[in-house]
């Protein structure tokens, strides 16, 4: 059953711009296994990011480096959640995640489903 959705629209532009005034960004808004990625990939994790808290219905519990944008071999995305946001997921009844995310001329954007099993905790 679908308990969330979210989608995000980041300008490539504004979203360099950000980078670039503010370097820590990176270390605040990516773990370390992202940071090095170009910056049309970085945002379209931002994209992700950000589209995943609108799919959970807020940001509390959620934090940036506990979600992890990563590639299956065959280069779709899916998250990878670790610390508070994990336990936030759980606790919403949420029991998969499905994300996409696409770049075109300036702009990057992600659309994430959240689904919950209602047989989940059934005895």
């Amino acid at each position: 059953m679908i308990v969330g959705v979210g989608v995000d629209l980041v300008d490539l532009a504004r979203f360099e711009r950000a980078v670039d005034r503010t370097p820590r960004l990176r270390e605040r808004l990516f773990a370390e296994s992202e940071r090095d990625l170009p910056l049309r990939s970085l945002a379209g994790r931002y994209a992700a990011k950000e589209a995943l808290i609108k799919a959970l219905g807020g940001s509390d519990g959620v934090r940036w480096l506990d979600v992890v944008v990563a590639k299956t071999e065959d280069g779709d995305p899916f998250f990878e959640l670790s610390g508070t946001t994990a336990d936030v997921v759980a606790a919403r009844g949420i029991t998969r995640l499905h994300v996409s995310m696409s770049h075109d001329g300036g702009a990057a954007m992600a659309f994430v489903v959240a689904e919950s099993d209602p047989s989940v905790g059934e005895a």
